[in-house]
């Protein structure tokens, strides 16, 4: 797709790239799920050469860069102390501990024990500044000199919090421990005088060997000794470990796997990295018989995994218990704040100050009042110096003036104290948990083909989803399916991207006889009938040899499982291929169906069926993947003694460890084909191979068995002696894999444009790759300017970025004069640029690019750019990050942003695991931001400011009565309505409101996403919002107070019943208040309500009925008063007028975005929305 737009590229070299799958270190072999009677026959001459390669057993390589050197090195640069690592002697756990530095098997993941629950749990529930207030406020009421309230009552609330937190704690702890001790007293095999015999897992050692059978979880950390396979391979299953359920394979050593531990002695030294929580590396060797051999992430198996289609695996402990890394990785996220929460912190620091004004002002009026009055203290009916109840004349305690107007303070302090609203704590986290439930439970983000609902990981930060101002988004598995579709092929610079056959092959598809049953793969592939033919061919040409060692390349160099499956019919079997890498399937699945078809892998050798017949090529060698090599590269022995190296990667760096001189023609073609190919969105690879001598394999063997032997650097190591052995390669071919778009992405993204949400999409695929999805997506636009930043350099990054910056400030003028969206920009950058800009001086201006364009869109990008890149927005703005991805190259990007959003898709569940939030598909994220946090925002925004206005209500009317009583801080109300008001009167309306109220209805929120700006806007809370409703308080509470005093001036009513009607007043206030906000009510909304003002009836009736307690049999004189129901009403009316005009004259003269919607939606049969389907929204 073109654009009529103008692009501008800034680039100082051009490269093709492409994107390579991660690839695991993993090796695998054919397994029957059912077992079957019926074993694989292979025919072939075992491997054999002068040097006894095909003795050896497989090699893997590296993760980590380093600079290309000599494969020579010598051991001496390697060797480490054995102070920097842990020596294990094999079967000899005595020796191995007998310093007692290292940990037992026994695990505890409970926090608590009988003695410390209380005070730890009261340490850690006081982290919260609140409690500590509250705690305060407590202890100053339990003096004589400012008791206020009742001492029971005053400790009540903080009490009830505190305790309701740590039941809750301690039934979680519970269960912890409970799950803790069955664990520990697991049973396993472990050998002991040369037998196996049952030991409880707590009671292994490190040094032990173990044993485990199929189905069994890994009780520890160990290296494989052997296993019930002949060739040494396990099959595990990670999921307890990282989320992943696809099968994995360990190996035993070679010189390990024969030996029986019942019959044969087993010793040894391993010498091994000292604990650490990298579940993805393993670093050591091994001394037995005088050899050492190196032992890498292949050959241990971790704590919690489980054994899968292996009978037995037998194992020596190297990290126990707490050391294990599972245990080590055993810690949560780092905990996040809402922004939300962090501006209500805000203001509860303004309310701290102005409940110390209050307090400033009670304490300085009663100073003034007590100097006034000094010489009449003793004999003033309400405040006396001397006690003359009693024959002998008693001293009241008076600390002179200076500490009277202190105790006074602290007196206003205790009686003022629920200013800050302990309850509003509680009822936030109540909200969270319902809104969460909601989240879940909703059927518009739950994803059938997985079977995967919605997830929330992190409830404290639901109401962020509302104020989301920026989407970083991966592609592949993200926006795509992950679901890989062998396309088109480029072989010898042949292009072969014709016309597919709907015809899988001759008969149904490519398959094999074995035993009489015909196995077929599981997958079928579309075949070129050009490509299918040549690839029967068995002529001698230059063509045929390369069609040939490509498909061999596509079958051999990967780690994918062969599975072999039954079926319905007991005659047909499938292959079924799992590997961890859904490009690797894809191409196996591909040469299977040109008749190339894997059929075994072991640690030491690979079956592939080719068109017929089946051969073994032993596997000398292996290196891995890594995102520096961006490649990887298997050494295949040949049944005729010749050894060929075959290499897969990202064509930016094939090219440069390609022969050019060998055949130009055909580079040159095949860069054309793959540009062809990722212009059109498909995932490009390019294969390379050469021989080997026999001096040069040597040359590899000696140095990948020093690098492979080094505990320190190993990896560098390594990945120098892959660089050196990849080099001087014939290109074979490329191959185009088709990744598709999910379901309802463009949609989606079109929804999250018109909300006014900046999608970014960070991907390591080639650039022409991302441009295309970005077409199909409709992230780009053929409207829109693309600003293309390829660049090798910081000067010219630099250049780029100005010319750049020109450009898109004209552009913005253009769009501002003329009103038109033609003039967005697309900027596209490269991960090489960014690697100069960057942490460097350049940030500044590639951040004023990036906030002018519309859509950035980068390309070949690692996985820590990616977090700098959403730390280059949030670092510099307030706007809200939502981070969204679903393979571990996204972790660190989700836990940079404000938000992280993990898809449950192909690469595991790393991403998952690092999140805030989980679901199935791109697409739900729709109804995740734009309706649910919408909802959320709405919803928690009131019910903070409802809380201040709550609390603030109550104490004004305390404050009030307090200037009209010496200022002595008595109160008309009783400390139990006071104590009872934050707790029944009003807690459970604002609670419920808090879950179930909607401002508007889905339908609304999905068919105008402009909606959602109101969260972006904070039109629900902000600093003006939070005046106007202090501002409101003050009236209600002015309204609240005078009438009764007014009403009842000069007459013999007592306090007690004055503060009864104000308690009344201000719970009937603050429940009308609330209901005149309901937009949706419901059945639940209504009982909250009016039964939280039937409740507080009842209890003030129940409270004047115990004679004990002030104020007996108050409610019941007042209210047989006519005038008590006339001042109620009078209360409720005179408050809410000014309430109420407001909000008619805001709604009818300057209504807001939600307001206009809601009436657009009550009235839309008889207004043009149900004509021209429009709503005109303010900006």
């Amino acid at each position: 797709m073109t654009s009529n737009r103008p692009d501008f590229n800034f680039k100082s070299s051009s490269s093709t790239s492409s994107r390579n799958s991660d690839n695991i270190n993993t090796q695998i072999r054919n397994v029957d799920l059912q077992p079957s009677s019926s074993q694989l026959s292979i025919q072939s001459n075992s491997w054999r050469h002068s040097s006894n390669l095909g003795s050896r057993g497989v090699r893997h390589g590296s993760r980590s860069g380093v600079d290309s050197e000599g494969f020579s090195m010598s051991r001496k640069e390697i060797e480490i102390d054995d102070d920097d690592a842990r020596l294990v002697y094999v079967n000899n756990p005595v020796k191995t501990n007998e310093s007692f530095e290292f940990s037992g098997n026994s695990i505890r993941t409970g926090k608590y024990s009988v003695i410390t629950f209380l005070p730890r749990n009261l340490f850690e529930q006081f982290h919260r500044v609140a409690y500590l207030y509250f705690l305060i406020i407590a202890i100053l009421n339990q003096l004589p000199q400012l008791a206020v309230f009742g001492r029971g009552a005053s400790i009540f609330p903080l009490a009830s919090v505190l305790f309701v937190t740590a039941v809750k704690d301690g039934y979680e702890d519970w269960r912890r421990h409970k799950s803790d001790k069955i664990e520990n007293n697991r049973m396993s095999y472990v050998l002991v005088n040369d037998r196996f015999r049952q030991k409880k897992c707590k009671d292994i050692q490190v040094g032990e060997v173990v044993k485990v059978s199929a189905d069994e979880t890994i009780p520890c950390d160990i290296v494989l000794l052997s296993t019930s396979d002949p060739t040494g391979v396990a099959y595990i299953q990670t999921i307890n470990l990282d989320g992943e359920s696809n099968l994995k394979t360990r190996y035993a050593k070679q010189e390990t796997l024969s030996r029986v531990p019942e019959k044969d002695i087993i010793s040894g030294l391993i010498k091994c990295e000292k604990p650490n929580r990298n579940i993805y590396g393993f670093q050591g060797n091994m001394e037995i018989d005088g050899k050492r051999v190196s032992l890498g992430p292949s050959n241990i198996i971790l704590r919690g995994c489980v054994i899968k289609n292996t009978d037995w695996a037998v194992g020596v402990v190297v990290y126990a218990g707490r050391e294990t890394k599972a245990m080590l990785n055993n810690s949560g996220a780092p905990s996040k704040r809402s922004r939300l929460e962090t501006h209500m912190n805000q203001e509860i620091m303004l309310l701290s100050f102005f409940l110390v004004t209050l307090c400033v002002v009670v304490s300085a009026c009663a100073g003034v009042w007590l100097k006034r009055h000094q010489d009449e203290l003793d004999i003033m009916p309400f405040y006396r110096r001397k006690d003359y109840s009693e024959g002998q004349v008693e001293n009241y305690n008076y600390y002179g003036l200076g500490m009277e107007i202190f105790f006074t303070f602290l007196m206003s302090v205790i009686v003022f104290q629920i200013m800050i609203p302990i309850s509003l704590y509680i009822s936030m986290e109540l909200v969270r948990v319902g809104q969460a439930y909601f989240m879940i439970r909703d059927d518009k983000m739950y994803d059938a083909t997985s079977n995967t609902r919605f997830q929330c990981r992190a409830l404290n930060i639901n109401e962020d989803l509302g104020q989301i101002k920026y989407v970083f988004s991966d592609k592949t598995g993200t926006l795509t399916e992950n679901k890989m579709e062998f396309q088109f092929a480029s072989i010898s610079g042949v292009d072969y991207s014709g016309e597919k056959t709907e015809f899988y092959g001759e008969e149904g598809g490519y398959s094999i006889q074995v035993d009489g049953q015909i196995w077929k793969p599981k997958m079928k592939v579309q075949v070129d009938p050009n490509l299918l033919k040549l690839s029967k061919s068995r002529n001698d040409t230059k063509s045929s040899k390369d069609i040939y060692d490509f498909f061999l390349a596509l079958a051999a160099c990967n780690t994918i499982v062969p599975i072999v499956a039954n079926t319905s019919n007991p005659n047909e079997k499938l292959i079924d291929y799992q590997g961890e890498s859904p490009d690797e399937q894809a191409l196996v699945y591909a040469a299977a169906a040109y008749g190339f078809m894997l059929i075994e892998r072991t640690s030491g050798h690979i079956v592939i069926d080719i068109q017929g017949e089946r051969q073994r090529f032993n596997v000398l060698g292996m290196h891995e993947f890594d995102s520096d090599r961006k490649r990887m590269s298997v050494i295949l022995g040949y049944p005729d003694s010749t050894v060929k190296v075959f290499v897969k990667g990202a064509d930016t760096t094939m090219f440069k460890v390609i022969d050019e001189s060998l055949n130009l023609d055909v580079v040159r073609a095949t860069e054309t084909h793959l540009h062809s190919y990722s212009s059109i969105g498909l995932r490009t690879l390019v294969v390379g191979a050469r021989a080997l001598s026999v001096s040069e394999f040597d040359t590899w063997q000696t140095s990948y068995e020093i690098a492979s032997t080094a505990l320190m650097g190993r990896a560098g190591l390594l990945r120098k002696v892959a660089i050196n052995l990849e080099n001087n390669l014939s290109l074979l071919g490329a191959s185009a894999i088709e990744d598709r778009l999910q379901k309802g992405v463009p949609e989606a993204i079109e929804s999250l444009r018109k909300a006014n949400i900046k999608v970014w999409v960070l991907t390591g695929d080639k650039q022409e790759t991302a441009i295309s999805i970005g077409y199909s997506s409709k992230l780009l636009t053929s409207k829109m300017t693309q600003i293309v930043i390829n660049n090798n350099s910081k000067m010219t990054c630099q250049r780029s970025l100005e010319d750049a910056l020109i450009i898109s400030r004209k552009l913005i003028n253009v769009t501002h004069a003329s009103e038109d969206d033609a003039s967005s920009v697309a900027l596209i950058i490269d991960g090489t640029s960014l690697v100069y800009i960057l942490d460097s001086d350049l940030e500044e201006q590639l951040f004023e690019l990036a906030s002018k364009c519309a859509v950035v869109l980068c390309c070949r990008v690692a996985p820590l750019q990616k977090a700098g890149i959403v730390a280059l927005i949030k670092n510099r703005t307030d706007d809200m990050t939502l981070a969204i991805g679903d393979g571990a190259n996204d972790v660190s990007m989700i836990q940079m942003a404000d938000v992280g959003v993990g898809i449950s898709g192909q690469e595991g569940r790393q991403a998952v695991m690092a999140s805030d939030f989980a679901m199935g598909q791109f697409r739900f994220l729709v109804p995740l931001l734009l309706v649910h946090g919408h909802w959320n925002y709405q919803r928690m925004a009131y019910m903070i400011l409802y809380n201040f206005y709550r609390n603030a209500l109550f104490v004004l009317v305390l404050f009030w009565y307090v200037l009209y009583t010496g200022f002595t801080l008595t109160t008309a109300i009783t400390e139990w309505s006071s104590v009872l008001y934050s707790i029944i009167y009003t807690a459970i309306p604002t609670i419920v409101i808090g879950i179930l109220d909607k401002d508007l209805s889905r339908k609304l929120l999905m068919t105008y996403p402009q909606l959602y700006g109101s969260g972006q806007r904070k039109e629900s809370y902000n600093v003006k919002l939070f005046w106007v409703t202090m501002a409101d308080t003050l009236w209600q509470s002015v309204i609240a107070f005078f009438i009764p005093v007014l009403a009842y001036w000069k007459s013999d009513i007592d306090s007690s019943s004055l503060g009864d009607l104000w308690t009344l007043a201000v719970v009937f206030m603050v429940n009308i208040h609330l209901a005149m906000d309901v937009i949706r009510w419901t059945w639940i909304s209504h009982a909250s309500i009016w039964g939280s003002i039937i409740a507080t009836c009842i209890c003030v009736v129940i409270i004047d009925a115990i004679p004990v307690l002030p104020g007996y049999w108050a409610i019941f004189y007042l209210a047989s008063s006519g005038l008590f129901w006339v001042c109620l009403a009078g209360i409720l009316i005179a408050s809410m007028i000014p309430r109420f005009i407001v909000k008619m004259f805001m709604q009818h003269c300057k209504p807001c975005d939600i307001q206009i919607a809601r009436e657009a939606e009550k009235f839309r049969n008889s207004m043009e929305i149900t004509r021209s389907g429009e709503i005109e929204m303010n900006r």
